[in-house]
């Protein structure tokens, strides 16, 4: 078990999501940054799914209350077991009345506290993500609080077999400034004026403080403009209204066309703005690591160049999966 003694600024139990109920309003909540939040898993024996803490800018204070086997990823917390700093990205082995401790994220916003066996709370929709805008899922459906008591699913292998794994750097997390945010333009481009919408993906923007689980609203250039073409029936009189439509996860909406949101996991699924393109799936979790104030640039590539990216990225999780698997190896002959 887990026991919460600071909750930090916003800790809560995430898995990949909740998929097959976008169509009832029902977003997929789950880990936003997924790259860190699966290699995590990996690292520990578990499989991708499985269920984690995710922590958002200050990490909390847990004490250990059995022996079990963790892993740190996604941005630099400086963990401490017992006030002695840990590594992340590696397998750590820690026993019963230890306490973890972290500073403030460095260099991004999100880290993963994954455990061998997982985080055990009740699935809902075939989930244990949290969904804390309904409060649904997760813990009791919301972030975490003193005095939580988490409990642990049981390892898929012995705590000895996996101490000690550990991914190469070449596999870490890293953030580059400006954070370049590949997109495919989205099926209301048609409204923006080609000037503008040149504009829009060459010049820099900056991640604002309204940035969290919901949706990153950036700053800093001119707004859209839009071609003189009629408004349907019942979207207004505004060009960047529409009657309705789907927002799938990563589209950008540019309200009155004035600053650009990229919504996010916890975000509605659909509604009556327009949207100018869609962040590929890939570059999701550089959003969900950009800081406020973090430079960004949009990028548009093709839905082609999109699934090549997506290939590229299973190829680095197939090669963590040979790592890890030598080394277990290696541990047991």
């Amino acid at each position: 078990m887990l026991k919460i003694l600071e909750p930090g600024l916003s800790t809560s139990v995430q898995d990949l999501g909740r998929f097959g109920y976008y169509h009832m309003g029902m977003p997929p909540s789950g880990a936003l940054d997924r790259y860190s939040f699966q290699l995590g898993n990996l690292i520990v024996g578990n499989p991708y799914n499985t269920a984690a803490l995710e922590i958002t800018f200050i990490g909390p204070k847990i004490e250990f209350q059995r022996e079990m086997v963790i892993a740190l990823t996604g941005a630099y917390v400086k963990p401490l077991v017992n006030g002695q700093e840990i590594p992340m990205w590696q397998a750590v082995r820690v026993r019963e009345g230890d306490v973890i401790s972290f500073t403030f994220t460095q260099g991004g916003a999100r880290a993963y506290l994954c455990v061998a066996g997982g985080i055990d709370v009740p699935e809902r929709l075939g989930s244990r993500s949290t969904y804390l805008l309904c409060q649904f899922g997760g813990y009791e459906g919301r972030k975490l609080e003193q005095g939580d008591i988490l409990h642990t699913g049981n390892p898929r292998q012995s705590l000895n077999a996996i101490e000690g794994r550990a991914l190469p750097e070449e596999l870490w997390w890293k953030q580059n400034k400006p954070v370049e945010l590949r997109v495919v333009t989205g099926l209301c481009s048609y409204k923006v004026q080609p000037d503008s919408l040149f504009n829009f993906l060459m010049e820099e923007w900056t991640v604002s403080t309204e940035a969290d689980r919901v949706g990153y609203r950036y700053k800093g250039n001119s707004p859209l403009t839009f071609k003189d073409i009629p408004q349907p029936f019942g979207a207004g009189d505004n060009p960047s209204n529409v009657v309705d439509m789907g927002y799938p996860v990563g589209s950008i909406q540019v309200p009155n066309g004035e600053e650009p949101i990229i919504l996010l996991n916890d975000a509605v699924t659909g509604g009556g703005y327009m949207t100018v393109a869609t962040v590929i799936s890939v570059d999701l979790p550089k959003v969900a690591q950009s800081l406020p104030g973090t430079p960004t640039r949009f990028l548009s590539v093709s839905i082609e160049q999109a699934m090549a990216a997506r290939q590229e990225e299973q190829r680095k999780f197939r090669y963590a999966e040979e790592i890890l698997a030598s080394h277990q190896r290696y541990q047991t002959s």
